[in-house]
Formats: C-alpha cells, sequence, structure tokens
C-alpha cells in the first residue's frame, strides 16, 4: 500500500494543473492561449525521466532513489507553489514531471519484493495508485484550490511526498547491489529493448490502449459541458469515481496473471474496451450508458495494462526498471496522441467521431495482440514461461 501510495501522489504531479488552469491564469496574468504549457511541462519533464532517469534503477539501490526522487519532486512543486513568476512556475512543474518517474522505480522494485507467485497481485494494487493519482488529482486539486487557492494544491503535495519519502525509509528494505554495469551500458541496454519482441508487442498495445483511454477522459467533459447536460465542472468531475471503480476492479487482473492467463486477459479486456465504446458514445442522450461505458473502459484498460507489466518484469528480471520505463513511453505517447486526437475530431465530427476513433485505437490493439508474440522459452507459450519463472530466451 506505501508502493501504491507513492504511485498515486507522484503521478498526481502531473495532473494537478488540469483543474485549475483558469485559477492559475487569472492569478498570474497569463492568456488562455499560453495556459498549455503548464500541463505541457510536466509532461515534456516526465519524458525526459523515462529516459535519463529510470534506467539508474537497474545500477543502484532502488530505496535510495526512491527517497531522492521524491525529495526532488517537492522541491519542485515548493518552486510552483512560491513562484512570482509563469516561467518560475513552468521551471518548478518540470523538475516534479521529471522525478516523478519514480512511478516506474517504485512499480520495478514492488516486482523484485514480490515472490513469483504473488508478482501479479503485487503489481494490480501498486498500480492501482497510478489510476487513482491520474483520476483522483482532479477531484483534490478542485477542492483545494476552491478553499484556499491554487497554491495550496502544490503545497500539500509537497508535503506528502516529503512525508512519504521518510516513510519509505523506515519501512522499505534496503536494496544494495554492485552493479555489473555503467550507466552508459545502461542506456544502451534501455535502447535496445526497443529491438525486443516481446517488448514492442506489449508496447505497441499499451500506445494504442492509452489513445483509447486518452480519448475518453480529454473528450467527455465536451459532451457532458453540453446540450442537453450542461454539467458544471464539479459535476463533470464525479464520472472520474465511476472510472476509478472500474480501474480498482481490474486489481483481479494480478491474479489472473499469476495464473498464467496474462494473454488471454488481455484479449477479452480489449474486447470489452471496444465494447464500452458503444455505451459511452451514447453521452450525448443516456449519463447511466455513458456511465456503465466508462466504468468497463477503465476495467479494460487497468486489466491490460497490470497483464502488460506483468509479463515485462518477469521477461527482464535484471532491467525492470529500464523494462517499465520503456513501456510508460510507449503508453504516455499514446494518451498524447489520444487527447490531441479528441479535440481536432470533436470539432468536426462530434462526440459519434470520437466514440468512432476510441473504438478504432481499441481495435487496432487487438489487432497487435491477436498478431502477437507467441515468445518461447525452451517451450510453451508465453503465459507458462511468465509462470514457470524460468529465463526467457531473447527474441
Amino acid at each position: 500500500m506505501l508502493l501504491a501510495t507513492i504511485c498515486a501522489v507522484a503521478v498526481a504531479t502531473i495532473y494537478l494543473a488540469q483543474p485549475v488552469l483558469a485559477q492559475i491564469g487569472r492569478d498570474m496574468g497569463v492568456p488562455e492561449a499560453d495556459l498549455g504549457w503548464i500541463v505541457t511541462a510536466g509532461h515534456v519533464g516526465y519524458l525526459l525521466g523515462l529516459t535519463l532517469l529510470v534506467p539508474l534503477g537497474d545500477l543502484v539501490d532502488r530505496r535510495t532513489l526512491i527517497v531522492g526522487h521524491l525529495v526532488l519532486t517537492a522541491i519542485g512543486m515548493a518552486v510552483a507553489a512560491v513562484a512570482p513568476r509563469f516561467w518560475m512556475l513552468l521551471a518548478g512543474l518540470a523538475v516534479a514531471g521529471l522525478f516523478a518517474v519514480v512511478v516506474q522505480t517504485t512499480v520495478a522494485f514492488a516486482a523484485d519484493l514480490s515472490t513469483h507467485a504473488d508478482r501479479g497481485r503485487t503489481l494490480g494494487i501498486v498500480t492501482s495508485g497510478v489510476i487513482i493519482g491520474i483520476l483522483g488529482s482532479r477531484v483534490l486539486a478542485g477542492g483545494l484550490a476552491a478553499i484556499w487557492g491554487w497554491r495550496s494544491v502544490y503545497v500539500a503535495i509537497g508535503v506528502v511526498l516529503l512525508a512519504l519519502s521518510a516513510l519509505v525509509l523506515k519501512v522499505l528494505p534496503a536494496d544494495r547491489r554492485s552493479p555489473s554495469a555503467s550507466y552508459r551500458d545502461a542506456l544502451g541496454s534501455f535502447g535496445r529493448l526497443f529491438r525486443e519482441r516481446i517488448f514492442v508487442s506489449r508496447g505497441l498495445i499499451a500506445f494504442f490502449l492509452f489513445a483509447s483511454f486518452g480519448t475518453l477522459w480529454s473528450g467527455l467533459s465536451l459532451p457532458l459541458a453540453a446540450q442537453p447536460w450542461h454539467l458544471s465542472t464539479a459535476q463533470i468531475g464525479l464520472f472520474g469515481i465511476a472510472g476509478l471503480a472500474g480501474a480498482l476492479g481490474a486489481a483481479r487482473a494480478g491474479r489472473w496473471a499469476d495464473a498464467g492467463r496474462a494473454r488471454g486477459v488481455t484479449g477479452i479486456a480489449l474486447v470489452l474496451l471496444i465494447v464500452s465504446w458503444s455505451a459511452s458514445g451514447q453521452a450525448t442522450w443516456s449519463l447511466w450508458l455513458c456511465i456503465a461505458g466508462v466504468i468497463i473502459l477503465d476495467f479494460a484498460v487497468q486489466a491490460v495494462h497490470v497483464s502488460n507489466q506483468h509479463l515485462l518484469t518477469a521477461a527482464y528480471r535484471h532491467q525492470k526498471s529500464s523494462a517499465i520505463g520503456g513501456y510508460t513511453l510507449f503508453y504516455s505517447l499514446g494518451s498524447a496522441l489520444g487527447a490531441t486526437a479528441t479535440t481536432a475530431v470533436y470539432a468536426t465530427a462530434g462526440w459519434a467521431g470520437c466514440a468512432i476513433l476510441g473504438a478504432t485505437f481499441a481495435l487496432c490493439a487487438l489487432l497487435v495482440w491477436a498478431a502477437g508474440h507467441r515468445g518461447v522459452a525452451r517451450g510453451g507459450d508465453v503465459d507458462s514461461w511468465a509462470r514457470s519463472g524460468r529465463p526467457m530466451a531473447r527474441r
């Protein structure tokens, strides 16, 4: 639960600004057209961290690394909280985003601390923290900003990050290792992952999976705020609770992966993802169908996400941090694609067009899965090999 909380709080630092952009703009005198840079700064820092910092998790004590990254993320939050100028706010958010990749180091450490038989269950719980952070950050930021202003959001998260760093030192075991490779070698190994079939296959599934996820959560507010609903920002935010329920329900997917059913779970969940769009696509006339679609979509996304990470951490036992970091690059780019494409499609084809777009992304993920790897490791398919715990024959 500590590791899940770290993931939730760290990933929240990237999404906290979304519900308070207008308030920041009024307070700092930032034109509406430039407000997008507030969100972009955190994401740019995060992408740099995935490439440059995550491979360190394969070389040094992960407990020390997690503590350092939590403290540095808190410093970024502090800079953002007191920033008198717009550029300083952006710098603070970029620093926080850079070290928020503690999420990937934490997931890799969780996989290492688990027994082989319980790895999927552990990953299911820990990665649920990520979904809680993404969806819950909007509710938290909106509530705090309404009472004490937008700066209080960053102060509160900074304090929580420092408290978590102290808990990590007290609760988690040391992860002392004598690395046989240099940082340069780790970066080289990180790059070579993108030539391996199982990694690229699961990465592409994640790319299209989170493109579909981004399509829903970046565009859903548009039909809900329009006729006939005219919902307020607070009312629209409540749909995040439905998504949270679906995502948490999929924590069971970790147990299915432990039982050797990760491949089958992936296929079934991707079919559910496509079906979910037939319900959420009706948001213009039925809120209940929309809510059902949101629950199913988030269940499917989390089930596939946990299954992917279970297979990758089993496949790359000595490169867990790099594998998780590289995998995150795929789904970050997918989320960005979904968010960018949604607004453009909505302007020309409305919410029905967005539903078709989201379902198309889901179909692409299903096709990648169908064409996917049956990575053989001395006999047997991927699931049988992952369940056995034997080393993988690289392909």
